[in-house]
């Protein structure tokens, strides 16, 4: 069972007021609250272990370096990568897609070749292969998605073709909550010999990933959505690919030898990993992983689906209400409108309740010219929300509806 007064008391800043109310915090699906765990990690690092890591012999150098690539390890641990050289840390998701983009895609990728993705997508995930089409002539063919909000898997398989050269999607939509049948798309895929990125940034802190279970290609996630620092992600690849690849960047520590005439670039992951890392990020990601399996994805997911449940039933009940996005397999983001009511002024009045919501596109532009709407207000929910700030939130909804009848 989840202790939730337990776990809440490990974020300091939910003890925040907001105009003499406490925060309710539900705006988790652009950035998750960090426990005192992860905060004391950062403050340790600066405080007795900072130095720059790899290329120092001293003290410091080698407590720092120890740290940084025992980290790694947790992060191989924790998606079940076979090797610790397949996990290459990044600033964030984004960056790992256009590392992917960039470095495999101008690699592998000629003229008419085509690559994949949904209507569903980022803007992370969307405008590094639009950058491809216009640089290499590359083709990106959209799979659809319907009126509730999820991928049609049949015209998925009628755009897979010998021209496939690549497919990047979504495992859970930051919009809409969607999860989709990833390790179905992958298999279909590699029934085409054709390489699968998945972005698991609004995955990896509410299902466990198993990397070699799904077996995808790639694997994009960033820490600042799973109670981890903001500034620092993870990619990973399969050996394979990883070592075919050129790097992505050039700099310290991604070269074995730099003379005039020639360079010889590193092994991987150290490849792709040029200039001083973000070390105080990684070594704290490893302890938001430790706070994650402290609670158990098991325990995690059932509470988040009594949340999203919960929620949807208690919104469900105002009729000017409309939620975007009603896929069977869903995760903890309830996205609306409200008609006559932007999304903007919903989050504005919410805020005075002390009530942080996401309001807009969230970074998804084709999904709203899909359900043909502006933007959305959404609430995206963590371990540590409680029905009790669902409550305050259909509350303060309501106040928001009579306040612009």
């Amino acid at each position: 069972m989840i202790n939730i007064q337990e776990i809440r008391s490990q974020f300091p800043i939910l003890k925040t007021l907001v105009r003499g109310k406490p925060l309710v915090y539900l705006d988790n699906a652009a950035t998750t609250q960090k426990p005192q765990s992860v905060i004391d990690s950062l403050v340790r690092y600066y405080t007795s272990l900072n130095s720059n890591v790899h290329r120092g012999v001293h003290y410091l150098s080698n407590l720092a370096s120890e740290e940084f690539e025992n980290s790694r390890k947790t992060i191989q641990r924790f998606i079940n990568a076979e090797k610790e050289s397949e996990i290459i840390f990044t600033r964030g998701a984004t960056e790992s897609i256009n590392l992917v983009a960039s470095s495999y895609g101008r690699a592998f990728f000629k003229k008419g070749d085509e690559v994949i993705i949904s209507t569903m997508e980022h803007h992370s995930n969307i405008v590094p292969w639009q950058m491809l089409e216009s640089e290499l002539g590359i083709k990106l063919k959209v799979i659809p998605i319907s009126d509730e909000g999820e991928l049609i898997i049949e015209e998925f398989e009628k755009l897979l073709s010998e021209k496939t050269k690549f497919v990047s999607i979504v495992y859970i939509s930051n919009s809409l909550g969607t999860i989709n049948p990833i390790k179905k798309i992958i298999k279909k895929a590699h029934s085409f010999a054709v390489p699968v990125l998945i972005d698991a940034a609004q995955a990896i802190h509410h299902k466990k990933i198993d990397v070699k279970e799904l077996d995808c290609d790639f694997l994009a996630f960033s820490g600042h959505k799973m109670y981890g620092p903001t500034g620092i992600g993870v990619l990973y690849g399969k050996k394979k690919f990883l070592e075919q690849m050129p790097p992505y960047q050039a700099g310290g520590d991604m070269i074995k030898s730099v003379r005039f005439e020639r360079t010889i670039f590193n092994d991987i992951p150290f490849k792709f990993e040029a200039g001083t890392p973000d070390i105080s990020g990684g070594i704290a990601l490893a302890e938001a992983i430790r706070f994650i399996e402290g609670i158990g994805y098991d325990e995690i997911e059932s509470y988040e689906t009594e949340l999203l449940e919960y929620a949807t039933e208690k919104v469900s009940e105002i009729p000017e209400l409309k939620i975007i996005g009603r896929a069977k397999e869903k995760s903890a983001v309830l996205s609306f409108v409200i008609d006559g009511i932007h999304p903007h002024d919903i989050g504005t009045f919410l805020d005075v309740d002390g009530i942080a919501i996401r309001t807009g596109h969230h970074c998804t532009e084709p999904i709203m010219q899909r359900f043909a709407i502006p933007a959305t207000s959404r609430a995206s929910f963590a371990i540590y929300n409680k029905k009790e700030e669902i409550d305050l939130l259909t509350q303060s909804i309501k106040k928001v509806i009579q306040l612009f009848k």
